[in-house]
């Protein structure tokens, strides 16, 4: 039976829409191992890209990358007790280190753990490196003069979920994590934060995803922390998806595995710590807040391929004429820094081309046939929608990142609008509950801390504080939309992935 390569339309099925993206893309592809998915090569060079800049600000704030183990040994775990109950649901465990041969009573040969491989200490399959980092931290640190020590790292990580969606949420994604150990609080304060705006820049800039910072309630707090910040983002549904966290994590780990430093008064103290990370859940946060019913659009600054050159000739003859035209653009794109592609096929028709590169998210394409090599231009037409338009081909270079640059604001600008208009302000529980159900969005309301009310109001409506924003925390006069008590906390409350 042949594959059903359409997309269901955002209004039909948001959720199947999600996924007819990620397929007719090319993102990714579901693996053998149930929750496990496949970064295909363009879904992997999105995340290249995300990669590359955001490893270019960790360094520029001072950070350096290193590599820990995939496995941690079990005993890691149990020293903090808030860390193994966060996560203990969630852990793969390597119990034997080989297999053997083994033949059932139909003569069938498999394989089982070997008896004789038991480690004697089962390991865990990394959740999260805190405690191994902290492990290490511990031998590193030893006078005021190590630090602060500022590391991240690159890596894929395990978590065991029982629901999962690619790029969402999957059993096992590609990630960095950064682990910092500072003298003092302020200092570990400081570095929380500082983080966390560096993620809220890197969506705003690059993208094009307008998120507020926050920070996170008790019951929605990382194990382990004292205080988790968060960036939130707005997905076209009007859902929220907390796209980055980072972490003050106080002296809990320095206690579990004893890390202690000789400050100037030559007296030991305990270190202070913080953790941040983001992962390929920001691809999931591309699709949701920015493509369209046709497939998937990229903002230019993440796009693995800019930009797409289709070659249009009839006759042999033309087609070398228009090829050595293509060669000379491309050349001139690739000179001023564009990720360009040329799609020289000559099976395939012009028309499927076009269908092809619109479901992968290319910003720009360009067609040149022998008309547009006659008048020294190129027919282009933008991811983003409008009509097509020519650029000529002396300051290709200029004018097609101009364009570029124009895309990105363009997709920034409407994903801001679009939280713009779905944000409100409610005063009254029933209020909140009706228009929750009615029209979705973000509830920004006066909130008492109470974690059994919190608890209460996920059970009824399914929506979850996201966050207390940052700057915004005026509760002056104000009481709690659900229990009437004088607030203390400005809360965004709204459903989430």
């Amino acid at each position: 039976m042949a594959q059903d390569n359409s997309i269901k339309t955002r209004e039909q099925d948001y959720s199947a829409w999600y996924l007819d993206v990620i397929r007719e893309a090319q993102l990714a592809d579901y693996s053998p191992v149930k929750g496990c998915m496949v970064l295909r090569p363009h879904g992997f060079g999105v995340w290249d890209n995300i990669k590359n800049d955001l490893d270019r600000r960790f360094k520029e704030t001072g950070h350096v990358n290193a590599y820990f183990p995939l496995f941690i040994p079990m005993e890691f775990l149990s020293r903090e007790a808030q860390h193994v109950e966060g996560f203990a649901k969630e852990c793969a465990v390597v119990t034997h280190h080989r297999l053997r041969s083994v033949t059932d009573a139909n003569g069938k040969v498999g394989v089982e753990p070997d008896p004789a491989a038991k480690l004697e200490e089962p390991l865990i399959v990394r959740p999260t490196s805190e405690t191994i980092i902290w492990h290490m931290y511990g031998r590193w640190i030893d006078s005021w003069r190590d630090l602060p020590l500022l590391i991240n790292q690159w890596a894929n990580v395990v978590r065991w979920e029982m629901k999962t969606r690619p790029f969402l949420r999957t059993a096992e994604f590609l990630w960095q994590e950064g682990h910092t150990a500072h003298a003092t609080e302020v200092e570990a304060v400081e570095e929380a934060e500082r983080m966390l705006q560096v993620y809220a820049d890197f969506c705003h800039e690059t993208l094009a995803i307008p998120v507020i910072t926050g920070s996170k309630s008790s019951a929605e707090r990382f194990a382990g922390a004292e205080d988790t910040y968060c960036i939130e983002a707005m997905m076209q549904n009007t859902w929220a998806l907390q796209a980055g966290t980072s972490h003050f994590l106080g002296q809990n780990f320095a206690k579990a595995f004893d890390v202690t430093f000789q400050n100037t008064e030559g007296e030991r103290e305990l270190v202070w710590a913080t953790s941040w990370g983001v992962s390929t859940r920001l691809v999931g946060a591309v699709i949701m807040t920015h493509s369209d019913d046709t497939g998937l659009v990229l903002p230019p600054k993440v796009a693995p391929i800019q930009v797409v050159i289709i070659p249009i000739a009839r006759k042999d003859h033309e087609r070398e004429t228009v090829m050595e035209f293509v060669g000379g653009l491309k050349s001139e794109l690739l000179a001023s820094g564009v990720r360009v592609h040329v799609d020289d096929r000559t099976k395939m028709k012009p028309g499927a081309k076009y269908y092809e590169w619109e479901r992968k998210g290319v910003c720009l394409r360009m067609e040149v046939g022998p008309r547009d090599v006659k008048g020294e231009s190129a027919f282009c037409k933008k991811r983003t929608g409008g009509d097509k338009f020519s650029v000529a081909r002396e300051g290709a270079g200029p004018a097609v990142v101009q364009i570029l640059t124009d895309i990105q604001a363009e997709l920034l600008a409407n994903a801001t609008a679009l939280r713009v208009e779905n944000t409100h302000d409610v005063a009254d529980y029933e209020t909140f509950k009706s228009e929750l159900k009615a029209n979705g969005g973000w509830y920004r309301v006066a909130w008492f801390d109470d974690g059994e009310a919190e608890a209460r109001i996920k059970d009824e409506t399914k929506a979850t504080i996201r966050c207390f924003p940052i700057g915004d925390q005026d509760v002056e006069g104000k009481t709690c939309f659900y229990s009437g008590k004088p607030a203390n906390r400005i809360a965004i409350f709204a459903r989430a992935y």
